[in-house]
């Protein structure tokens, strides 16, 4: 497979030493759910409302929808050929060893270094709560325990994960229903809040449809998570159809997550009312009379940081494992335990994941800053690479294997264009948004390098074979 081009690549899965298969149908379900429901959500969705206004709802919907198209495409990637290195393995297969190897490395990377952003965060909410332990003992602590779990069974993970998503799950619905009773007036002492924060305020597009694009970039990178759906499929019982059922009911339902929370807090809440910094969430709670609304949030939020610190850990420790299967990692990070464990690659991942939160915690506005900007806009890379492949790949498979063809891309390849152009439009618009562009310049110079050292390993291996 290595020395084929890509034309030519078996699109048949060659997996050297098979993982365990401990994931239910539930977990996939669940993972899917609360992959993308963290943080950027609960707290930093602020920042979108800010600058759209009520028009932040559009931006979501716009947001929600390329993310949809791209779990769509991979989806179907993922149902025809399930890996553990998901959209890594198909990139190979699709555009050449250096597209498999590059958005392999670059998501890796993009994993250790969130890591230390949700580790850190975590313990700081948990310092807060208990401030006898110090920050860098919470994070100890979270890290141990994670990495104990991840090490012992892959359905560990899974349970984890599906606890945890279920708590997030059930805190939006709880807040979606909050919220309508307060716009109805349904709730004990409050009146009728209507429809008019709206429109009042400067209208639904109070910055026009400026405001919305700004929304956009502000919001769009809260969808990057769900792509680990697709990593886990490979563990299932029945990959194929795990991850068919987990990608048609996570979309859906995700999209109507973030709108409808969008639309609650800017229907309760004058948009104008949101507080730099604040979670609309709590401000909405405080807003409606719940005690204890910032506790209670955090307590949310904390949930939303751990899921995500053991999804990232589970997802680093599978992408490099599949990167090792290919030749493109050390050979050693192959052992796998007696229960189908990668152990040493899991190690390798915690490991890198230590030493950005050391630099998390003694740099956090030197170095930590430029590592986080360096993988901040990764993710519109690796949604490219999974659209390119998919043009590519899906006439082969229809040829190839068409019985794979389970889960199919609505009206290819037109909508796998239209999502194409869409993120070519928010590379544009982050060149010319003055706080986006450092981070997208970062993050192409990072991913530059990789591709240069990617393709010079291609052309040794080539040299090496023709001499």
């Amino acid at each position: 497979m290595h020395d084929a081009s890509p034309a030519a690549a078996p699109l048949a899965d060659g997996e050297k030493e098979p993982l365990a298969t401990g994931l239910k149908q539930r977990h996939l379900t669940m993972l899917g759910l609360g992959g993308v429901i963290g943080a950027g959500l609960f707290v930093g969705s602020g920042a979108g409302i800010a600058v759209a206004g009520p028009g932040i709802i559009v931006s979501y919907l716009i947001a929600g929808a390329l993310a949809m198209l791209v779990m769509r495409m991979l989806g179907e990637l993922s149902a025809a050929m399930p890996a553990s290195g998901a959209f890594s393995v198909h990139a190979e297969r699709a555009l050449g060893r250096w597209a498999g190897f590059s958005v392999g490395w670059l998501y890796w990377f993009l994993l250790v270094v969130v890591l230390a952003v949700e580790a850190t965060g975590a313990a700081q909410i948990a310092h807060g709560w208990v401030p006898g332990v110090p920050q860098w003992g919470w994070v100890l602590i979270f890290m141990l325990v994670f990495t104990t779990a991840n090490l012992a069974a892959v359905k560990n993970f899974g349970e984890f994960e599906f606890w945890f998503a279920a708590l997030k799950v059930g805190a939006i619905v709880l807040f979606l229903g909050l919220g309508l009773l307060a716009v109805f007036g349904l709730l004990p002492d409050t009146d009728a809040v209507g429809m008019s924060n709206l429109t009042g305020q400067g209208g639904f597009l109070p910055h026009g449809w400026s405001g919305v694009i700004s929304g956009v970039l502000a919001v769009v990178f809260a969808f990057g998570g769900l792509e680990v759906v697709t990593i886990a499929a490979a563990e299932s019982d029945d990959p194929a159809r795990a991850v068919g059922r987990a990608v048609r009911s996570a979309v859906w339902r995700i999209l109507f997550f973030y709108v409808g929370s969008m639309l609650v807090i800017v229907t309760v809440l004058p948009w104008t009312a949101m507080k730099p910094g604040q979670s609309p969430y709590v401000a909405v709670l405080d807003h409606i009379g719940v005690p204890a609304a910032g506790q209670i949030m955090n307590a949310v939020v904390f949930v939303a940081l751990l899921s995500a610190l053991n999804a990232n850990l589970y997802g680093s420790s599978r992408m490099v494992f599949s990167l090792a299967e290919r030749g493109e990692a050390p050979r050693a990070l192959l052992k796998v335990s007696g229960g189908g464990v990668p152990r040493r690659a899991v190690l390798a991942s915690v490991a890198f994941g230590f030493a950005s939160v050391i630099l998390n915690l003694e740099w956090p506005d030197s170095i930590f800053r430029y590592l986080l900007n360096a993988v901040g806009s990764v993710l519109l890379f690796v949604w490219g690479l999974i659209a390119a492949s998919q043009l590519r790949l899906r006439r082969r498979i229809e040829r190839e294997m068409p019985e794979r063809l389970t889960l199919r891309m609505w009206c290819f390849p037109y909508l796998t264009w239209a999502a194409l152009a869409a993120m070519g439009g928010v590379l544009v618009l982050m060149l010319t948004d003055a706080e986006a562009r450092p981070q997208l310049l970062w993050s192409a110079g990072a991913t530059g390098a990789v591709i240069v050292v990617a393709l010079l390993r291609e052309l040794k291996q080539r040299r090496g074979t023709t001499s």
